[in-house]
């Protein structure tokens, strides 16, 4: 079957208690933005209405590319956020491949992800991990009762900083981040500390879960923003699940191509830009995405003032 029209997402929102106002102003709080997810409605085209998941199941190679249906079938293999934190939110955990499996049954994916800084007030905080030599039983002793925020590990950000944040890793994002967030889809998620909230049927702890998930000796390394130029493409972060890569753009255009292996998912976070073919063309604004399916193949990132954007791809 042939694709070959960029999918402009419409975002779905999460209220949860921890957002802020900045991704939906007058809606108090939006926490998350989810601007690529297979629940997401295709806005226009020739699969306006369908969700990202219906079409991705539907066109499997042509949407997702070999290399990606080759690693996790026709399924969309990505999920990726915007997170406004006015909040701590929870200290968590999320498990890998084998645990989800193990713990929440067939058929599940763990939780890789990494971040970008997209903005940052001053002495902003997250927690990446726990302090060197904590061991294994302190570890499960401490989620136990209650004392486990005596043992993580605090690290001031800045815009621009990227932190890749392997399953198993133990983490949370303080309050002033405004974040970009790429994982696997998965939203398998063990709350591990609530910053005193009561624990509710919506929001338990997983105290037995997150024990298995953790592990002691994992840090999340985080690397500082890189040296831009105008029409430049730099790689912020890949993996065995995911490559995060900024773009930047002033009057260069920027040549970029899916070699039929991956589709590209790209968002806007600073300006505005148009995605092109010689056949079409999209025109993006500042948090808005569009998915390039793979079968497009090579196309142009054309910046319309100074912009920044982020691409993922598998």
């Amino acid at each position: 079957m042939t694709l070959n029209s960029f999918l402009k997402l419409t975002p779905s929102y999460r209220d949860y208690i921890w957002g802020g106002e900045r991704l939906r102003p007058g809606h108090y709080p939006t926490a998350e933005a989810w601007v690529v997810w297979e629940g997401d409605v295709i806005e226009s085209g020739p699969l306006a209405g369908k969700t990202l998941g219906e079409a991705s199941e539907e066109y499997g190679a042509a949407l997702l590319g070999k290399r990606t249906t080759s690693r996790t079938g026709t399924r969309f293999p990505l999920l990726i956020k915007l997170l406004d934190c006015a909040q701590w939110l929870s200290l968590q955990v999320h498990p890998n491949n084998e645990l989800a499996v193990e713990l929440e049954g067939p058929g599940q994916f763990g939780k890789t992800e990494a971040w970008h800084i997209l903005d940052a007030e001053q002495d902003a905080k997250l927690i990446a991990g726990l302090k060197p030599n904590t061991s294994s039983e302190q570890l499960a002793e401490s989620i136990r009762n209650g004392t486990i925020i005596d043992h993580v590990q605090y690290v001031n950000v800045r815009q621009g900083d990227t932190v890749f944040m392997p399953a198993g890793t133990l983490h949370a994002l303080g309050p002033g981040l405004l974040v970009y967030e790429v994982q696997q889809t998965s939203d398998w998620t063990y709350r591990v500390y609530d910053w005193g909230r009561p624990a509710t049927e919506k929001r338990p702890l997983h105290i037995d879960k997150s024990i298995r998930a953790t592990r002691a000796d994992f840090s999340a390394p985080i690397t500082s923003p890189p040296t831009t130029g105008d029409g430049t493409q730099h790689a912020l972060v890949e993996s065995d699940y995911f490559t995060l890569e900024l773009l930047s753009a002033g009057s260069n255009t920027i040549d970029l191509g899916t070699a039929g292996e991956s589709f590209h998912a790209i968002t806007v976070i600073e300006g505005k830009a148009v995605l092109k073919t010689n056949k079409e063309e999209v025109e993006l604004e500042k948090f808005q995405t569009a998915v390039i399916p793979a079968q497009v193949g090579t196309y142009q990132f054309q910046p319309l003032m100074d912009c920044r954007a982020l691409k993922s791809s598998t």
